[in-house]
């Protein structure tokens, strides 16, 4: 791909408007666009053009542009998260209807937890998570889980900080955040109340494919809710997508 004066390839630009979009933010002008991605207002609307021409990025009858249909289609073909989701979806329907709050399955992307599916009551309590949605790996019941058993490196990256406060019991210091990520694994799986919401309590555990851990599988409660029989279902839940992951191998 030719680079732009700046040095940037055409991917790099492609990729620049297309992480414009944000599970808050999914329609867009192609003016905004070039605004958030400081591209000249020329390079972005050629740009923004050629992916709604190319079904990666649709034009609504008001010219707002949101990602396209096509794009979805593409990112699904063979796609890792595809598999490890439709293993995890029927063990996380009866999680779901044993709790009855929320269950949610994410997995670690670039040093947050990316959320993949979400079951919710309809009378359930406070939660900030959402499909496609990125949270904090320090402060998230799952991104904890990810944290403690991601590669030495990325833990590393992450304990060096800075550890921003989601919520005045997020843990922001690296010292009490390393004993807490040697507990997970030493337990298998997080209590963590208050860490994102001070009226909820994240728990969460790991789901491994062929021994390695690739996901994490959690419920949000209310704050003062017994935690026990959360625990024992997802623990449960994960052993069940890990034999699933196994036989559509």
């Amino acid at each position: 791909m030719a680079n732009s004066p700046s040095g940037d390839s055409m991917t790099d630009r492609i990729v620049r408007v297309l992480d414009t979009f944000t599970t808050e933010r999914t329609m867009q002008t192609a003016t905004e666009i070039a605004e958030r991605t400081g591209l000249p207002a020329s390079t972005a609307h050629r740009i923004v053009g050629d992916l709604v021409a190319a079904g990666l990025l649709e034009r609504d009858e008001d010219h707002r542009i949101r990602l396209g249909m096509h794009l979805w289609e593409l990112a699904l073909r063979g796609s890792s998260a595809l598999r490890l989701r439709q293993a995890a979806l029927p063990h996380m329907e009866r999680v779901q209807t044993l709790i009855r709050e929320h269950t949610q399955l994410a997995v670690l992307e670039h040093e947050e937890a990316l959320f993949l599916e979400r079951l919710s009551h309809p009378d359930a309590g406070a939660n900030i998570t959402r499909i496609a949605g990125r949270l904090p790996v320090h402060a998230s019941s799952s991104g904890l889980v990810l944290l403690a058993h991601a590669d030495p490196s990325i833990r590393e990256r992450v304990l060096a900080g800075p550890l921003r406060a989601v919520a005045r019991e997020t843990v922001t210091d690296a010292a009490t955040l390393r004993a807490m990520l040697a507990s997970i694994r030493r337990r298998g799986y997080v209590v963590a109340p208050g860490s994102i919401e001070a009226v909820s309590t994240g728990v969460a555990v790991p789901v491994r494919d062929r021994g390695e851990v690739v996901a994490a599988l959690s419920v949000v409660l209310p704050r003062e809710s017994e935690t026990d029989t959360a625990v024992a279902a997802l623990l449960d839940a994960a052993k069940a997508i890990e034999r699933d992951l196994g036989r559509s191998r």
